[in-house]
């Protein structure tokens, strides 16, 4: 048998991931070992824990901007907050890199929607409901 396990589970919204700090394992050690990699070949962010593939974050790129698809997570690193800090790392990248995003991943939007100060990273022309009241 190949050595596929569990399939990853894609989050459609922040509830999904959430609430992570009383869970068995989701510890600060697990949290500091966490490694983002850009998979260019397969347009996949990809989270490593420990060495471990934790989560990845489905992208295309057009240009300088980034567009956000999906954001997945296999079921033992669900509620640990390993997708936030997944969509955060990449957004600092980003910034680094002079790009933008644009974001259509449900999980992803609702992390841009509460961290406001990611908004400089998004495409002016595709912010979502929540910026800009």
């Amino acid at each position: 048998m190949a050595s596929n396990a569990e399939p990853m589970i894609t989050l459609t919204s922040a509830e999904e991931d959430s609430g992570g700090a009383n869970l068995p394992g989701a510890t600060a050690s697990d949290a500091d070992d966490l490694v983002i990699t850009d998979n260019s070949e397969l347009g996949i962010y990809e989270a490593t824990i420990g060495g471990r593939t934790a989560a990845g974050l489905i992208y295309s790129k057009v240009g300088s901007r980034v567009i956000l698809l999906a954001t997945s997570v296999l079921p033992e690193f669900r509620g640990k907050g390993v997708a936030a800090r997944l969509i955060g790392g990449v957004l600092d990248e980003l910034r680094t890199q002079g790009r933008t995003a644009t974001v259509t991943c449900p999980f992803a939007t609702t992390f841009v929607n509460a961290h406001p100060e990611y908004a400089d990273v998004l495409d002016p022309a595709s912010q979502t409901a929540g910026h800009g009241h």
